[in-house]
């Protein structure tokens, strides 16, 4: 269940964002001061954190500073009376993603949370679209490969073998099995040209080809990638 802070002093209106989202299927956690909001939101770890403008003690503008220093991946929602732009342009400067003015329309916070849900979502995705290994990092997204944050040239049939490698450590694949997964099932020719191109690869990802520590021959079998 997706967690909520709700940051605001009055009551009144905490009551009833509280209740609204409830019925929405959140978990809501209540503040009622700024220092109060940030000693849960560590506590807590919520994923979406709804402030209001003008608390006691520290504004809802520092607690949005702060969480977003702390918290790169939390999203917020500035609430304020005011109908001025300067508080639009102030929340937003301070890393909000989103801003509504009293009074709203429950339902439309709830589209707001749930829009702000989504792109979250797909920017966790985009992340996992690289792929780690020791000093190795692949983009899947563009098929580039790194080693210590420097881009390597790699053919594409070498980076499927690095994604193969990177995404397999420390299996075992045997020479057909590459063969299928890099070439295809009805690729006809020579299975020697995957030791062609593993010792290609070997060439741009050790610092010794003649002496491998990352791609390793398994003999009687083919080859895997060593965990560092």
């Amino acid at each position: 269940m997706v967690k909520i802070l709700v940051v605001e002093d009055e009551m009144s209106i905490r009551s009833f964002l509280k209740i609204n989202l409830q019925r929405n299927n959140f978990n809501v956690i209540e503040a009622e001061t700024g220092e109060e909001g940030i000693r849960l939101a560590k506590l807590e770890d919520p994923e979406i954190a709804i402030l209001d403008v003008m608390l006691p003690g520290i504004d809802g503008f520092k607690v949005c500073e702060i969480l977003r220093n702390e918290y790169q991946n939390i999203g917020i929602i500035m609430l304020t009376a005011r109908t001025q732009d300067i508080d639009k342009i102030m929340g937003l400067e301070f890393g909000a993603d989103d801003y509504m003015v009293k009074p709203f329309n429950p339902s439309e916070l709830v589209l707001r949370i749930k829009a702000i849900l989504r792109r979250m979502e797909n920017h966790i995705e985009e992340e996992k679209q690289i792929l780690t290994s020791g000093s190795f990092k692949l983009d899947v997204y563009s098929q580039k490969v790194y080693k210590n944050n420097e881009e390597l040239d790699v053919t594409p049939k070498e980076y499927m073998l690095m994604k193969i490698f990177v995404e397999n450590e420390d299996k075992a694949f045997s020479r057909d099995e590459l063969l299928d997964l890099v070439w295809g099932y009805d690729f006809v020719g020579d299975s020697k040209i995957v030791d062609v191109n593993i010792r290609r690869l070997r060439a741009k990802v050790e610092d010794n080809p003649s002496n491998p520590v990352y791609i390793e021959t398994v003999w009687g079998r083919g080859y895997r990638w060593k965990k560092i």
